[in-house]
């Protein structure tokens, strides 16, 4: 790049490069001259080339002139059979990466005027990216947060050499956004984990960033606090939550349970469209879910999930079935808990009492329900009985078998309610069972009255004690 004489030259020079690239394709080698500032030994010079690299891809992000998608090798770029836009665009995205790692290089700059502009530039291009995303969605509006940038910039404000409180006091003022929280923690235990398995002894500077960066964070205390986005895509409402959500679920445990709660939210308040929500609950249940801590919110949820009448015959009849099935194997506590459960399912679909009383029905060696098949609409549950609830009919504890008994009865309307099933223990069943007071048995019909005192009695007639 010709620099030109005097103060202020390579600013002059870097803008003229900047609107030759932007005015035209042909010109698109001139960003190797702007890139090549970026390393040089002059602080004012990196600097101008800081702006004028936010400036020109910035403008690149929002007119859409960077590729998106999997991107391919340079090498595979250039040597390729693409068409002339479509490989310009690939290439610039190349340069737009350059771009960033060389910013990300500027954070351990000796000058801190150098390291507070590549991150200021940084995070705006972790804005843009999100606005207008470099990845293609998974659906229509989902929410794409550029994660490999972010988790560059969390990277360099955590050196291991360098005492980085300046820079992360910088950075305080992105904190204040829910997402810029969200994603730091995450990118920081990342590091920190890779970190801390990495040295035999980690850097006490490192600790001393790491501390200082997450005592930044503070928690949200309620739901309703969640209003503040740094990045937001064009159209996207409900994109944080629902991308978040639609990750967690896929973690299993008490976070998918968690998760597909937050879904179950944006379905009923905001239509949101997640047509596997009840096969994914479906998925959870399992033998263990009556072992679990989190067994009581796993129920409670569930009940709130299939509370709709209008769900389809097949899919209670599915979660019926399930749930009768695992019965076979669970707990006291649990079953004087998922039996009220059943039956609730039932009284709010009568087409699924056909499960109770099918005459004809198939042998039970024959059942046709597939316990193995992950979709509950492929199971064939309602060509099935709930033969299981008469088994635990003869079930070793009174309290269960009288609970699988219900079914023998014309089931009542109002629902049972589980609120004080859900927290109940194997200690506490116990206990129950040791108050209970001994019960009277009648070894007689007339009770007697001393050793000749029964009525009618032939030796009292004839002989006496006195």
């Amino acid at each position: 790049m010709e620099r030109d004489p005097g103060p202020g030259g390579a600013r002059r020079a870097l803008g003229r490069l900047l609107e030759a690239v932007l005015a035209s394709r042909g010109e698109a080698n001139a960003v190797f001259d702007i890139l090549a500032v970026l390393q040089s030994e002059d602080q004012e010079e990196i600097q101008e080339a800081v702006r004028a690299c936010s400036r020109l891809f910035g403008a690149l992000l929002e007119r859409g002139e960077l590729f998106v998608g999997q991107l391919p090798p340079e090498e595979t770029v250039m040597a390729g059979s693409q068409g002339a836009t479509r490989k310009y665009k690939m290439w610039m995205r190349h340069r737009y990466h350059s771009c960033c790692n060389c910013l990300g290089e500027l954070l351990a700059h000796p000058s801190f005027q150098v390291k507070e502009l590549a991150l200021g530039t940084l995070m705006k291009f972790v804005q843009l990216e999100g606005a207008h995303p470099l990845e293609k969605p998974k659906w229509e509006g989902n929410y794409l947060f550029p994660r490999p940038l972010f988790k560059m910039v969390v990277e360099g404000l955590l050196s291991l050499e360098e005492d980085r409180s300046l820079l992360l006091s910088q950075f305080r003022e992105y904190l204040e956004h829910d997402d810029i929280r969200y994603h730091t923690m995450q990118a920081a235990s990342d590091v920190v984990a890779r970190v801390a398995n990495g040295h035999p002894e980690v850097p006490l500077i490192f600790c001393n960033n790491a501390f200082m960066l997450l005592s930044a964070v503070s928690l949200p205390r309620q739901e309703s606090d969640i209003s503040s986005f740094y990045v937001r895509r064009t159209g996207a409402q409900e994109g944080l939550p629902a991308d978040v959500a639609w990750f967690s679920q896929t973690q299993g445990g008490a976070i998918s349970l968690l998760a597909l709660n937050g879904l179950f939210i944006l379905i009923h308040k905001h239509n949101l469209e997640y047509p596997d929500f009840y096969r994914k609950l479906y998925g959870l249940l399992d033998p263990s879910v009556f072992h679990v801590k989190y067994r009581a919110r796993f129920f409670h949820l569930a009940d709130l999930f299939l509370s709709s009448s209008h769900l389809p015959a097949y899919l209670v009849a599915a979660f019926a079935k399930r749930l009768s099935r695992l019965a076979l194997t669970a707990p006291p506590e649990a079953l004087l808990m998922v039996l009220p459960f059943i039956c609730n399912l039932l009284r709010r679909h009568p087409a699924c009492r056909v499960l109770v009383h099918r005459p004809g029905g198939p042998e039970l060696d024959a059942d046709p329900y597939d316990p193995g098949e992950e979709d509950p609409a492929k199971s064939r549950a309602l060509e099935s009985s709930l033969w299981e609830l008469q088994a635990l009919q003869r079930h070793y504890h009174p309290e269960v078998s009288k609970a699988a008994s219900v079914i023998n009865q014309v089931l009542s309307v109002p629902e049972v309610s589980l609120a004080p099933l859900l927290e109940l223990t194997a200690f506490e069943v116990f206990e129950r069972d040791l108050k209970k007071g001994p019960e009277s048995v009648p070894l007689e019909f007339i009770p007697a009255r001393g050793l000749l005192g029964r009525r009618d009695d032939l030796c009292a007639q004839h002989f006496t004690l006195s």
